[in-house]
């Protein structure tokens, strides 16, 4: 089974990268406020997920550089079970601008949020 997850994993990982999606474009003020914005946000995942995939083909579409952090590296897997509550990726920290963290799981209300907010 772990072979047949590592192989489907590549294989994903290679259909990711022959097929990329092309970033918007916009202004460079406009750029900046984005990326000011985005500074916010950390995507915790995994690299072969699907549906971490999914979100970060968003990310790469909305032209968000979004900070991802590998969920199998200690630190950051200690940050998301002791503050997000559970191991589960994809997994969206946002940093609100009062301070307050609020953590975001499910891939498709991740995309949502990255549209709604940033296209």
């Amino acid at each position: 089974m772990k072979v047949i997850r590592w192989s489907l994993g590549r294989l994903i990982l290679l259909l990711n990268f022959i097929f990329s999606p092309t970033s918007m474009k916009r202004k460079n003020e406009e750029q900046e406020t984005v990326n000011q914005a985005v500074s916010k946000l950390k995507l915790y995942q995994f690299a072969a997920c699907p549906f971490c995939v999914k979100v970060r083909r968003t990310a790469k579409r909305l032209n968000l550089p979004l900070e991802a952090r590998d969920a199998k590296v200690s630190p950051w897997e200690q940050e998301l079970l002791n503050e997000g509550g559970k191991r589960k990726v994809p997994c969206l920290r946002i940093e609100k601008a009062n301070g307050d963290v609020q953590w975001m799981y499910e891939s498709n209300d991740i995309i949502t949020y990255l549209e709604n907010r940033f296209a």
